[in-house]
């Protein structure tokens, strides 16, 4: 869908119905998964920017950080009808400079594959000799 104006602010009162949609659009969030979740996740992070088009939520991203030392950027979405217009990559500047403006220099974020050339695009660069790590749990 095309569109003529996009929002970008920084928000963390979202609509946890909003942010769901957001979250099984990019196949993050199953149905049963516990949607009482939601509100700590958005509670839980140091910034959450919200994308808006006609006051519609369209996207967003987060950045988790103690706010003095360093930063990541996760869940970077957008809805995929809107996709394609350059909207992601605006979030992830959006985020990255609001990052910058607070005095954090180290800035990361864990890469999907397949889109690295986009992040290189907007300054990101490999780790070279570090591997991102997950603790396997046990159910």
């Amino acid at each position: 869908m095309k569109i003529d104006e996009v929002t970008f602010e920084i928000d963390s009162g979202l609509d946890v119905a909003d942010v769901l949609a957001l979250y099984r659009s990019a196949g993050w969030w199953e149905e049963g998964d516990d949607e009482s979740a939601i509100p700590d996740i958005l509670a839980g992070s140091w910034a959450v920017c919200a994308v808006r088009s006609q006051g519609r939520l369209i996207g967003m991203g987060r950045v988790l950080s103690d706010g003095r030392s360093d930063a990541y950027i996760q869940d970077i979405v957008v809805l995929s009808e809107f996709r394609g217009q350059g909207i992601g990559a605006q979030l992830v500047c959006f985020l990255r400079d609001h990052c910058v403006r607070q005095g954090l220099r180290w800035i990361g974020l864990v890469a999907e594959p397949g889109t690295q050339d986009f992040y290189e695009r907007l300054g990101f660069r490999p780790l070279v000799g570090f591997i991102p790590m997950r603790l396997k749990q046990e159910h």
